[in-house]
C-alpha cells in the first residue's frame, strides 16, 4: 500500500524515520531518493545525513538543534517542495558488471548447504526458474540479466545494494533461506522477495544465489580510482546492468583485479527522469519473453 500522506516517526533519540508505503515499489524509493537530494543540496540545518530505502528514509539529526517536532515540519515542506513524482529527476550512473550465471562457485556453496543443513534444497537456479514459471535455469539467467537494476539503498554490510529490476519485466521473487547460510561467497548474486544483491565479502546469507562477479564492490584501501570519494563503489540512484561472462573471463578480470589494474566500465552521473521512467514503461510489450 502506497500512504496518502508520509508517515513520520522516531527512529532513536536522533533518528527519524519518513515511511511512504509498505510495498517495494520503485516510486516510493524514487520519492525517498529525491528526499535525500534535496537534503544534500540544500543543507539544512541540524539535519546530519540520510539513508533511503525501499519505500522510506532515515533520517539522522541533531537535537541540540534541531527538535524533533521542528524535524518533522522541515522535512513535511521539503517533501511538499519536490511536487508530483513524475517530475523528479534524480543524478544516477550505470554501472556494467561483469556476472558468472549458474557459475561453479555458488553451486558449490548451495551444495555444501545441502549437505550440512537442509539435504531438501532444490539448487537455488532451478528453485527460482519454477517459482517465477520460467523454462530452466539458462531462462533465469537470461531473464535476470536482461534489465538494469536500481540500486534502492546500501547494507547490511558496507557497499552491499539492494537492488530493484527497472524492467517490469524481469522482476522475479523468490524467499529467503530458512534456516540461512552459514557462509556466502564473495561476489556472490542473488535474490530475496523481489531485491537482487551481490555480496561484497564471504558472509553469512539467505538470498537465492545464482552468479558471481570478479569485480570488488567495496574497498577500504581505495585501490582503484572509483572509490576515491567512498569506499562503497554504488551510492543509492546508481544503476547495474549485469553483463553475462564466462568462467575464463571472470578469472581474466580476477587476475586484473589483484594486480590492480582492473577499468571499472561505468557511465558517469546522468538524470534519470521518472517522467520519462514512466512513459518507457507504458510503452513496453509485455507479451515479449527473454
Amino acid at each position: 500500500m502506497i500512504f496518502e500522506e508520509p508517515r513520520f516517526s522516531p527512529g532513536g533519540d536522533r533518528y527519524l524515520l519518513i515511511e511512504f508505503g509498505d510495498e517495494m515499489n520503485l516510486e516510493l524509493n524514487f520519492l525517498g531518493q529525491a528526499l535525500a537530494a534535496a537534503i544534500e543540496e540544500q543543507q539544512p540545518a541540524g539535519i546530519i545525513e540520510t539513508a533511503p530505502c525501499f519505500a522510506s528514509t532515515l533520517v539522522h539529526y541533531e537535537p541540540e538543534i534541531l527538535g524533533y517536532a521542528d524535524a518533522v515540519a522541515l522535512l513535511s515542506e521539503l517533501l511538499a517542495s519536490l511536487g508530483p513524482s513524475a517530475d523528479i529527476e534524480l543524478n544516477s550512473r550505470l554501472f556494467y558488471i561483469p556476472a558468472v550465471y549458474l557459475d561453479p562457485w555458488t553451486r558449490e556453496c548451495v551444495q555444501d548447504y545441502t549437505a550440512k543443513i537442509n539435504a531438501d534444497k532444490q539448487p537455488d537456479p532451478d528453485y527460482v526458474a519454477e517459482l517465477n514459471g520460467l523454462n530452466d535455469a539458462a531462462h533465469l539467467a537470461r531473464v535476470h540479466s536482461g534489465t538494469e537494476y536500481w540500486v534502492a539503498s546500501l547494507g547490511f554490510w558496507p557497499g552491499l545494494p539492494f537492488m530493484m529490476p527497472l524492467d517490469p519485466r524481469c522482476k522475479l521473487t523468490a524467499p529467503k533461506y530458512n534456516p540461512p547460510r552459514t557462509w556466502t561467497p564473495k561476489g556472490a548474486i542473488g535474490m530475496g522477495g523481489a531485491s537482487t544483491a551481490i555480496y561484497p565479502e564471504q558472509l553469512p546469507g539467505g538470498y537465492q544465489i545464482f552468479a558471481r562477479t570478479p569485480v570488488p564492490i567495496w574497498d577500504a584501501d581505495k585501490r582503484f580510482p572509483v572509490f576515491e570519494n567512498s569506499i562503497c563503489l554504488f551510492q543509492p540512484g546508481d544503476r547495474v546492468k549485469f553483463v553475462p561472462c564466462s568462467v575464463d573471463e571472470f578469472e581474466h578480470y580476477e587476475a586484473q583485479v589483484a594486480a590492480g589494474t582492473y577499468v571499472y566500465n561505468l557511465v558517469e552521473y546522468q538524470k534519470f527522469s521518472v517522467k520519462h521512467y514512466q512513459a518507457w514503461v507504458q510503452s513496453l510489450d509485455f507479451d515479449q519473453t527473454f
